[in-house]
């Protein structure tokens, strides 16, 4: 498992040590370790992450997918020894990923300034609420705070009721996701300069950063944009309408798009109809247009909605839960759900890596590991030397 040549991915020769827990952290180990990184994940002992009894369903699952390809070992970081085992591991890596609320490594002993004195060259990835700096900087925060705090909560859901939230932990994802990306720039400044930093990712900010125009709106015009639930203002068509057997999408905003399907729903004159004429009167005339395709679609079944759609060019698709996805051919043709073996599982499955690369593609592994401390001894002994007596001391005293 430490052979950089039997990974895959363009990450081969870096190492990252994983502190943190849950989310928001794990993933942005789980992205790098699936770019072929080896990620060394540090869970407390005894428990370890949270994240192995979560999921849905009748099993807990969801550590499968965001433990893959990871090694795991367990530390007490609140422990003396358990900090000087963490250190070995640091001083020999490229990178350290944390998720704690700011100041909790500090206190540990495991602050960016005190590591740099180990190992000049780390990069300190570090994901929480707020950031490591600012007023609220040592808030306990989590994806839906951080959700509501960038603008996003606000903006999902229905206008007539309270705001609602995504069934996914979005905060945490990009926050993850461009603490990756921080990362992966922070290597190549290292690469060509030999200076490691901090990555400072915050959950807000990054909800804020694919918060569109909705700031420059606001300060320009005094717009503030407001729940429109399950469309976009002033673009149509570009909604869910109902056929004979279930739902579909189809969004055919565009002027020669939206030719075609007035076309092929037999109705022509549609597009040079006054009021859906063009983008914005279509727009001001949403709800009316919708009721007409409405009418169309529902005289239709999803397939055969579909098979229209598709010859006449216009954008549109199922609306798609697990049992599409594993159904679905282009799923299957681009490989995007695979089967991971485990040991309860023969034919777990679960989304491919991501995204594709040409020359340098990652690959599962394996899936996370259920025993706790399962590479302690491959870590612990075969790389930092302890014996099999230390080994056992440390585990007697709770260290690992």
């Amino acid at each position: 498992m430490t052979d950089a040549a039997a990974r895959k991915g363009p990450l081969t020769d870096v190492r990252l040590i994983e502190l943190g827990q849950l989310i928001a952290g794990p993933y942005c180990g789980q992205l790098m370790a699936d770019m072929g990184a080896d990620v060394i994940k540090v869970e407390p002992p005894n428990q370890g992450d949270p994240m192995r009894i979560w999921g849905r369903g009748d099993y807990p699952l969801w550590w499968s997918v965001c433990a893959r390809n990871k090694r795991c070992v367990t530390a007490n970081l609140r422990e003396a020894a358990g900090q000087d085992l963490v250190r070995q591991l640091i001083a020999s890596a490229d990178m350290v990923l944390e998720n704690f609320r700011p100041g909790t490594l500090e206190r540990w002993g495991l602050g960016y300034e005190e590591l740099i004195k180990i190992n000049p060259a780390i990069i300190m990835i570090r994901v929480s609420g707020y950031g490591q700096t600012g007023p609220y900087s040592t808030r306990a925060g989590y994806a839906a705070i951080g959700e509501a705090m960038g603008g996003m909560r606000y903006l999902c859901g229905e206008p007539d009721r309270q705001p609602s939230r995504a069934g996914l932990s979005i905060g945490d994802t990009l926050a993850a996701t461009f603490a990756c990306n921080g990362a992966l720039a922070a290597l190549h400044h290292r690469d060509r300069t030999g200076e490691g930093q901090v990555v400072d990712a915050s959950i807000y900010e990054s909800v804020l950063s694919v918060m569109e125009a909705t700031i420059p709106e606001y300060v320009v015009s005094d717009y503030v944009r407001e729940r429109s639930g399950a469309t976009l203002p002033n673009v149509a068509p570009s909604n869910i309408y109902d056929c004979s057997d279930g739902i579909f999408l189809i969004a055919a905003n565009q002027d020669t798009v939206f030719k075609r399907l007035c076309e092929t729903m037999g109705q022509p004159e549609l597009a040079s109809d006054e009021r859906f004429s063009n983008h914005t009167v279509r727009g001001a005339n949403m709800e009316t247009l919708d009721g007409i395709i409405n009418d169309w679609t529902r005289t239709k079944t999803v397939a055969e909605i579909d098979r229209l759609m598709q010859e006449a060019g216009v954008p549109a698709g199922k609306i798609f839960r697990a049992p599409e996805m594993l159904e679905d051919p282009h799923y299957q043709a681009r490989n995007a759900i695979v089967d991971t073996p485990t040991e309860e599982w023969p034919n777990l499955k679960m989304q491919n890596v991501f995204p594709r690369m040409s020359k340098t593609q990652g690959e599962i592994r394996w899936p996370g590991v259920t025993t706790l401390g399962a590479h302690n001894e491959e870590v612990y002994g075969g790389e930092l030397g302890l014996s099999d007596d230390e080994l056992h001391r440390l585990k007697e005293n709770s260290i690992i």
